[in-house]
């Protein structure tokens, strides 16, 4: 039995397949919903008031995506750089640490993924309005200096504000804009608790890293609100979104339908629970996971919910 594992590990298919799985955690795949989700709701509030381009849909999506895993990456070759991550660090996809990936290797591979991200921009500009090829710039020149630079933003107080801004609110409204030709208040409303549940994703790795954090110098929000006050941020944050779509249904700004939105509370009260009392951030990785999570079904539940109310 043993000496045909090792024939099974050291086979062609065994070593494509754990080299697919290598490059697929260097895109942190569970965090690539904070870029499907925006886009999506966006194209579901177009649907409201206009037949969709499916293609312009999909490019959307792609160079969102492509944007956020390029992020990603940085984030893993700025953070090797700087000393901060090790084989035994949480949360990272591992190529450098880990698996012996060059970082050169994956500072290109990032470089890569924008270049596409930019070609499928060039080809949503021309379709809607070469405005958004500077909206794009400033949303990559966010994504490379969240972790690269001389002051990565990562490392300030600020790090949840602009993942917010640029993945929930700015995402959010691009996406409308490119099916419709302009921007529409109910857009910017329901984009707020979407920036804030992204924003809230940031603050949940924040938290679990806090400890290694401080001892490298950084300043996050969560370094200087304390473990304690970082985590009530976080349920006033999950508060806030959900208060925020009930009080657009209740003044008439959105579809009753996005009360299926309330539907993903359970996991938000999963994820702010699996704080509390936990110091090693192994032990934060379920909460971590379900603070994502609360991100996703959430956002998922309000495009259903404006799906449905297109269709009734």
């Amino acid at each position: 039995m043993q000496t045909q594992l090792q024939v099974d590990r050291n086979s062609p298919g065994y070593k494509r397949k754990r080299s697919f799985k290598v490059w697929w955690n260097l895109t942190r795949p569970h965090t690539l919903t904070a870029a499907f989700i925006p886009v999506s709701i966006g194209a579901a509030l177009a649907m409201q008031v206009t037949t969709i381009d499916v293609v312009l849909f999909l490019a959307m999506l792609l160079a969102s995506i492509l944007i956020q895993a390029a992020t990603n990456m940085f984030n893993e070759y700025f953070d090797y750089k700087r000393g901060l991550d090790n084989e035994d660090s949480i949360g990272i996809g591992g190529a450098i640490v880990r698996e012996g990936v060059k970082p050169n290797t994956v500072l290109r591979l990032a470089f890569a993924l924008f270049a596409v991200a930019i070609l499928i921009g060039v080809y949503i500009c021309f379709n809607s309005s070469w405005w958004l090829a500077l909206i794009g710039t400033v949303c990559m020149a966010a994504g490379y200096f969240y972790t690269g630079g001389p002051v990565p933003i990562a490392y300030t107080p600020f790090g949840e504000v602009v993942a917010g801004f640029f993945m929930g609110v700015l995402i959010v409204l691009i996406s409308f804009f490119i099916q419709t030709g302009y921007i529409a208040l109910d857009g910017v409303l329901l984009s707020i608790p979407i920036s804030i549940l992204v924003g809230a994703i940031l603050l949940a790795n924040n938290i679990r890293d806090l400890d290694g954090d401080k001892e490298n110098g950084r300043k996050t929000l969560a370094i200087l609100l304390g473990r304690q006050n970082a985590i009530k941020l976080l349920a006033c944050m999950f508060v806030v979104s959900y208060v925020w779509v009930f009080a657009l249904i209740l003044f008439n700004n959105a579809t009753p339908w996005l009360l299926l939105a309330l539907l993903s509370i359970p996991k938000a009260i999963s994820a702010t629970k699996g704080f509390i009392g936990k110091t090693l951030p192994i032990q934060m990785m379920p909460a971590m996971k379900a603070t994502a999570q609360t991100n996703t079904i959430f956002g998922l539940l309000v495009v259903i919910g404006l799906f449905v109310s297109n269709i009734f």
